[in-house]
C-alpha cells in the first residue's frame, strides 16, 4: 500500500518551526531523525521534527534513543493511519520515552497541542492553543510561538 505523502503545506509548518527554533535556540538544531521508542508497534518512530543539541545524533544509525530529545513535533496528515499515530499512539511513546515536550500541529482544528511532563505512559500536561495565540512551549524547549502564521496551513 502506498501512503499519501504531505502536502505542500505540510511542509511549510515543519520550515516555519524550523526557523522559529533555530532563531531562539541556535545551539540546539529541529532534526528529521528516527527515534527508538520502545512503545510503538515496531518500537521505532520518525517525527516531523526532533529538537535537540546540533551534535547529538553525529555518529549514530538512523534510530537512535531519544535520551538528548527536547521536544517532538508532528503535523497532523490526511492518512488516517498517520492521523491515529501522531493523536493517541505516539504520544503515549514519547511520554515513556521521557521525551519532555511533544507538539502536534492540528491544521484540521486549526490548534496547537502542547504536551509536556512525561510521567510513565502518558503526559501529565496537555494543553491546545488556537492557531493565532502565542504559546509557549515549557522547559526545557523555552520558546514562544506565534502561531498567527499557521491560519495561512491550514486544511
Amino acid at each position: 500500500m502506498v501512503q499519501p505523502r504531505p502536502d505542500g503545506n505540510h511542509g511549510r509548518v515543519v520550515e516555519w518551526l524550523v526557523r522559529r527554533c533555530l532563531h531562539v535556540r541556535p545551539e540546539q538544531f529541529l532534526h528529521s531523525h528516527g527515534l527508538k521508542v520502545q512503545a510503538l508497534r515496531d518500537g521505532r518512530a520518525h517525527p516531523d521534527g526532533v529538537l535537540a543539541p546540533s551534535e547529538a545524533f553525529a555518529g549514530l544509525g538512523a534510530w537512535a534513543e531519544a535520551e538528548e530529545v527536547l521536544m517532538v513535533f508532528e503535523v497532523a496528515d490526511d492518512d488516517a493511519d498517520a492521523d491515529h499515530r501522531a493523536r493517541v499512539e505516539k504520544p503515549c511513546a514519547y511520554a515513556e520515552a521521557g521525551i519532555p515536550v511533544y507538539l502536534l500541529i492540528d491544521r484540521d482544528s486549526a490548534e496547537a497541542v502542547v504536551h509536556s511532563r512525561p510521567g510513565g505512559v502518558r503526559y501529565e500536561t496537555v494543553r491546545t492553543f488556537a492557531f493565532g495565540k502565542s504559546v509557549r512551549l515549557p522547559d526545557p524547549v523555552g520558546i514562544v510561538l506565534d502561531t498567527e502564521p499557521l491560519k495561512n496551513w491550514v486544511r
